[in-house]
């Protein structure tokens, strides 16, 4: 019977395990950032954008909303062969919160094709909360347009490799479609 138990040697193992993938994880995520000289000195990500300073939920409008997630999209570092649009889609009113979404369209137009067809969305959501105090600030999230993962603005960091993906896979699905 004392066989089927785990022994606390076991569970001190996997303990050790889980450390060292996270670890390895983190080392992976630091290296992607190009922080490879702070891996030794610190165990923290920081990603862009994270110190974003949104607005408070009392001075919020859809054009300040616009205009900082611009800026929040500029910390993505993203290589300026993408062409960049942000539309207002809609204000939804919840018993508790008001949700403005705004949708960014990004692509990439080569000479042979000024106007791509293939273009990738980021739908974001900026959440005021309607009772608590005014001086908050929102809370903004994202998601990738195929993707149900939503992204806390400032807690991910973002990867342009997630648009190239997005428009591979619309082009290839066109390809392999024939209307």
């Amino acid at each position: 019977m004392e066989e089927d138990r785990p022994s606390s040697n076991t569970s001190l193992r996997a303990e050790e395990l889980v450390t060292v993938v996270l670890e390895r994880a983190n080392r992976a995520v630091m290296k992607d950032l190009g922080h490879d000289d702070q891996m030794k000195t610190t165990k923290k990500v920081d990603h862009p954008g994270q110190n974003m300073d949104w607005a408070s939920c009392r001075d919020f409008s859809v054009e300040l909303g616009r205009k900082q997630i611009m800026e929040y999209i500029s910390t993505w570092g993203l290589s300026p062969r993408w062409v960049l649009n942000l539309a207002f889609l809609e204000t939804i009113q919840e018993e508790y919160h008001s949700l403005h979404r705004y949708r960014a369209r990004l692509s990439i137009p080569t000479r042979q094709s000024p106007v791509p067809r293939d273009t990738a969305s980021v739908c974001f959501t900026v959440r005021l909360s309607r009772f608590r105090p005014q001086t908050e600030r929102v809370e903004v999230c994202y998601t990738l347009e195929s993707n149900k993962l939503v992204h806390l603005a400032g807690k991910t960091a973002f990867r342009e490799k997630w648009l190239e993906d997005l428009v591979h896979s619309k082009a290839l699905l066109r390809r392999a479609v024939d209307f």
